[in-house]
């Protein structure tokens, strides 16, 4: 119960972190943050909770990355429905919190809420073929660091670091593409307020992340060093 608890609070600083610094932060015209600052800041949720929670969950916040994990022989299967349960319910808390915050604003327009699309809701007006080819890749590349990072001969004490950067450049890469998923439930979470077509599109942000952790897992077991 204490991994599923910070797998929650975790997820939950994910999307409040990287989405609300979207939806709250992005768009000002002399003072907003722009694409890079969202990019850090999904990085940042990552690293903070690397060092926070890590040592008692592991720090998944993404049911890909525990699949990932998984595929990879680092994860129990027994545990893989939980962790991603408190891992929805964790994204759907956060951007809960994240709309209270927003609505407050007068003349508050919910938009995009930050949900991930492609075609016409794709921020750069990528289509569905160069969405689904960089959600596979970007999460592939992610699990590959993930699980890199945090083998036992890896250098100690940085995985967190190295683990946050890889999500900063995989939002730096992505975000005019898909608005960067990589990560099922901080998309499903997004998309839940946003209802419509995020809805309609949800399909894509759970399939790709899943086909690039499940690949990464096997790679990465196949290239693995001798414990």
């Amino acid at each position: 119960m204490k991994k599923l608890i910070a797998e929650f609070i975790g997820t939950l600083w994910l999307v409040l972190g990287g989405c609300g610094s979207a939806v709250l932060a992005a768009g000002f015209p002399e003072l907003g943050i722009g694409f890079v600052g969202v990019a850090i800041a999904f990085g940042l949720t990552v690293v903070t909770m690397a060092y926070a929670i890590g040592h008692i969950s592991g720090c998944h916040l993404n049911p890909a990355v525990s699949i990932g994990l998984w595929m990879g022989g680092r994860f129990a299967a027994k545990d893989l429905l939980p962790y991603i349960i408190a891992q929805l319910l964790g994204g759907i808390a956060g951007a809960g919190i994240l709309y209270l915050i927003a609505s407050g604003k007068t003349g508050f327009e919910l938009g995009n809420f930050a949900a991930n699309g492609y075609g016409e809701h794709s921020p750069g007006g990528y289509g569905m073929l160069s969405a689904l080819v960089s959600e596979v890749v970007m999460t592939f590349i992610f699990l590959i660091v993930i699980l890199g990072a945090t083998h036992p001969k890896a250098p100690q004490g940085f995985a967190g670091l190295a683990i946050g950067l890889t999500l900063t450049l995989i939002h730096l890469i992505s975000i005019p593409v898909t608005n960067t998923s990589v990560n099922p439930a901080r998309s499903t979470s997004q998309a839940l307020f946003v209802g419509d077509w995020a809805l309609s599109q949800l399909w894509l942000f759970w399939v790709a992340p899943v086909i690039g952790a499940l690949l990464a897992g096997i790679v990465y077991k196949y290239l693995s060093p001798e414990k």
